[in-house]
């Protein structure tokens, strides 16, 4: 059977899986295919997900569990995009080039089997050699949640993707600013300089805010992100709740092209990337 598992051998670590020695030697002599990955983490113990010299990645973390699954090839797993350090994923998506010879749901149980338990493959897929997670994209959503200082405790696998925050003065009155985050602009005031992008300009298409008793849930549908971006544009909001400034200062940052130091970036531990989108392919 094409792609057949097998244990380690007994005295290795229980419960990693690798392709067995004569498939490893099929695989490597197969065409390849490109696979999409849809992958899940718990952020805190990354410095995001790009490949950092020294220090752990989700990107990292993937890869080498493909290098251990068949042994000891080497690849790069491509993501749709960086997400900070400390900033999770319920549906970042991913590609990478393997041999034909092994089904997708065997691929995603051994990649499962050789990753920690902070990162998760949740689907793999066969894909046309011509999709790219990246090039192929065409929005993204992030979540932010916010859990106010002093309000009842969550369970503990809540509080990992949530920020407890001081509350502000009027939760209500920050969640109607929301809306003012859509349209087209350039963001230079909600990130940092950066000499590998091109343009601070992007389009913001949804922006919504549900009030919770005890939190806030914030949504934030676009064409791509900054770095900071989304933490910059809740820490503006948390600054005009807090009394800081009024919705003036935040309709002036809006319109702005400059790069700002004064905004608050909010903790990363609240922030989750949910959902990468991609057009349609035609039938």
């Amino acid at each position: 059977m094409a792609g057949r598992l097998e244990s380690q051998d007994a005295g290795k670590q229980e419960g990693h899986w690798r392709i067995t020695p004569a498939r490893a030697r099929m695989h490597s002599m197969a065409t390849t295919k490109r696979f999409r990955l849809v992958v899940a983490y718990l952020g805190g113990n990354y410095r995001g997900w790009q490949r950092q010299d020294n220090a752990p990645s989700v990107q990292r973390e993937v890869e080498q569990a493909v290098t251990a699954v068949f042994r000891g090839l080497t690849v790069t797993v491509e993501g749709s995009g960086r997400t900070d350090a400390g900033v999770h994923a319920t549906g970042q998506v991913a590609h990478v080039d393997l041999p034909a010879t092994i089904p997708p749901a065997n691929l995603q149980m051994a990649l499962n089997h050789n990753l920690p338990e902070t990162v998760r493959v949740l689907s793999v897929a066969v894909m046309p050699q011509d999709f790219h997670s990246r090039k192929s994209s065409r929005g993204k959503r992030y979540a932010y949640h916010i859990r106010w200082d002093g309000a009842p405790a969550l369970v503990p696998w809540q509080t990992l993707r949530t920020a407890h925050i001081r509350p502000p003065r009027d939760p209500e009155f920050i969640a109607a600013l929301v809306p003012l985050f859509q349209g087209c602009r350039d963001w230079a005031p909600f990130t940092v300089a950066d000499p590998v992008t091109r343009t601070t300009v992007r389009t913001v298409f949804s922006a919504k805010a549900v009030v919770r008793p005890f939190g806030l849930r914030l949504e934030f549908i676009g064409d791509g992100f900054l770095r900071y971006q989304v933490r910059r544009m809740v820490g503006a909001l948390l600054r005009v709740g807090w009394g800081h400034f009024d919705r003036s200062w935040l309709e002036t940052l809006l319109a702005s092209d400059r790069h700002e130091s004064d905004i608050y970036t909010a903790p990363a531990r609240g922030l989750t990337l949910e959902h990468v989108y991609f057009r349609t392919p035609r039938a």
